[in-house]
């Protein structure tokens, strides 16, 4: 099964290495491809490029129009599952992997693969952006080469049978996925699994704000996506206030008050997370600021005031002891 054969593609030659199983598959638009694979350059001694072994985690595709890479389904489409093939790609076929490459890299260090990129073509991306970030794809970048891709094939999913990621659904899904996720977030907060209901509404919020990149801030676009993302942040400040991450919610909220200065919740948030850590005086203004922008929340917050004087007293009390302590004790 070492024969090396052209397949009915021009620049392209595959060579199969370990034959695979059963016929070859199916593959329709919104197919889910998982597949390990190695880039190599052409030359002398075969530098390794990219493996995704090193990630540790296969590498996943949609078919279709979402990924720049066209070639890798048509290399796929080839193979059986099971199957490890080596293929030669000319330089035709290889101009935009140094753009999918950083996608790829940027995936696997857990960050978003669009982030930073302008909303055009990727050849477009790559005259507005000199630099990849990586040192050996920008050498690709500027002297694109054939390249040879060794894959091994393991599964082919339709589009029905598993969940799309984030960054691989288009825009209609994505405004599709936004109020799921945001009820699947509220089903978990009545169960009290804080955590599971952040990491739903987080993900409401990522897709919007992908979304948004690509509007003008501040235009109606740009707001009408705004006014989806408000609550589901504030939902996710409340998951956090629960699971005592006030940190994480003193960021957050001020990052939104930033854009919303008149957002009383917001705010209250924002006083419980500064209550918790001990600051006293941003939390009594906030609150109070609260207070004025909306006087149905008053009595709510009269009570943690009255709440946050009695821990603070409560805190001087027991400070002043373990001072007297241990002066005390350097006393003694």
């Amino acid at each position: 099964m070492e024969e090396t054969y052209l397949l009915n593609v021009e620049g392209v030659k595959k060579k199969i290495l370990h034959g695979g199983r059963g016929e070859l598959p199916k593959l329709q638009d919104g197919s889910k491809i998982t597949f390990h694979f190695q880039t190599l350059k052409d030359d002398f001694e075969r530098t390794v490029i990219d493996d995704s072994r090193d990630a540790g985690i296969p590498m996943e595709i949609i078919v279709g129009k979402m990924f720049k890479l066209e070639i890798w389904e048509t290399l796929l489409s080839s193979m059986r599952i099971g199957e490890v093939a080596e293929f030669w790609c000319d330089t035709i076929h290889t101009g935009m992997y140094a753009l999918v490459s950083r996608g790829m890299r940027r995936i696997a260090e857990g960050r978003d693969p669009l982030e930073g990129q302008k909303h055009r073509c990727g050849m477009g991306n790559m005259f507005d952006y000199h630099s990849t970030g990586y040192d050996d794809l920008d050498e690709l970048q500027r002297t694109p080469q054939p390249l040879i891709f060794i894959m091994e094939l393991f599964r082919v999913e339709e589009p029905s049978a598993y969940k799309r990621d984030t960054w691989a659904m288009s825009k209609e899904e994505k405004l599709a996925a936004v109020p799921v996720l945001h009820s699947e977030g509220n089903r978990l907060v009545l169960r009290k699994e804080f955590a599971q209901a952040a990491a739903k509404y987080q993900e409401a919020v990522i897709c919007l704000r992908n979304l948004q990149a690509k509007e003008k801030p501040w235009e109606d676009g740009w707001l009408k996506l705004e006014s989806l993302v408000t609550p589901l942040v504030l939902n996710y400040c409340q998951c956090q206030l629960e699971l005592g991450e006030y940190y994480e919610v003193l960021e957050h909220t001020t990052e939104l008050l930033q854009k919303h200065n008149d957002n009383a919740k917001a705010y209250f948030k924002r006083a419980k997370a500064h209550a918790a850590v001990w600051n006293e005086r941003e939390a009594r203004e906030d609150f109070l600021r609260v207070a004025h922008l909306d006087p149905s929340m008053a009595a709510a917050v009269k009570k943690e005031l009255k709440q946050l004087g009695e821990r603070m007293r409560k805190k001087h009390v027991e400070d002043r002891k373990r001072y007297q302590g241990l002066f005390q004790s350097a006393q003694g």
